[in-house]
């Protein structure tokens, strides 16, 4: 069979060449800056693709992941706006033995609340429910459970030009498989992104995960260079970097690499 993930990523990269919807240049929004705000007022597709490799006994399994990462607001009356943001995973994982195991993983919804007007301190701020929902095709891509919780985000510009925030959220069982055990997780993800002149950026962000059941962490570092780039006279955000795995389960990943595509769409 194909590789997934890889075969996914084509798919939606090319099936995208022929939309006439993307955020027109011309119009007055920081493109450059839009990627680093998990909920900003225009409606995007992230596409993040992660190859982790030293997985495994002897470090010869790997991983890839498509996340699909939809983001829509919905305008609340002029102060208020409701983002939805999903994460969809699509996973081909190697075995240091050679076998596969290929599917979709468990995805993630979150509602955000924010205030359409940023705080006079200059902060950008979104709170609202995550959910966690049992998609798996597998039963080794996820853990067979309903989830939900609070999540959070905030973020804002400093007077460098950097924005800083974080992402923050905990999902605890409601429901699922009973011959499965339930989840406690903690997920945690600061970021710091600049732009730059000609559309250029560069981003980090920690993706810390604790899960309090197991008593572990996962704690990949990502570091991310990024390139606005037309397309039939719209934008596109590509971005590219490393991962390092500062802590990971036994006998985890080591080191990766992010590839992103970002599609910004009008919202008319």
């Amino acid at each position: 069979m194909p590789d997934l993930p890889r075969t996914a990523f084509a798919l939606l990269v090319a099936a995208s060449l022929g939309r006439p919807h993307f955020a027109d240049a011309g119009e007055p929004i920081d493109l450059s800056r839009l990627p680093a705000n998990p909920i900003a007022t225009l409606v995007s597709l992230p596409l993040q693709y992660n190859h982790d490799v030293g997985i495994g006994r002897d470090g010869r399994g790997s991983r890839d992941t498509l996340n699909v990462q939809p983001v829509f607001p919905i305008g609340l009356g002029g102060d208020w706006n409701l983002i939805s943001r999903s994460v969809v995973p699509v996973i081909h994982h190697r075995t240091a033995s050679g076998s596969t195991i290929r599917g979709v993983g468990d995805a993630t919804q979150s509602f955000f609340l924010s205030p359409a007007a940023p705080t006079r301190a200059g902060w950008t701020w979104g709170v609202g429910p995550v959910l966690r929902l049992p998609t798996a095709s597998d039963d080794r891509l996820g853990f067979g459970q309903w989830g939900a919780g609070p999540t959070a985000v905030a973020l804002k510009k400093t007077g460098n030009g950097w924005i800083v925030g974080a992402l923050a959220n905990h999902v605890w069982s409601i429901s699922g498989d009973s011959h499965r055990p339930p989840i406690s997780m903690s997920f945690v993800q600061p970021f710091v992104s600049r732009g730059f002149a000609g559309g250029r950026s560069l981003s980090a962000n920690i993706e810390s995960t604790y899960d309090w059941r197991r008593q572990h962490w996962l704690v990949p570092v990502n570091v991310l260079v990024g390139q606005m780039i037309p397309l039939h006279d719209k934008r596109v955000n590509l971005q590219a970097g490393v991962r390092y795995h500062a802590a990971s389960r036994a006998l985890g990943p080591d080191w990766g690499v992010r590839v992103m595509v970002t599609l910004l769409f009008d919202e008319s």
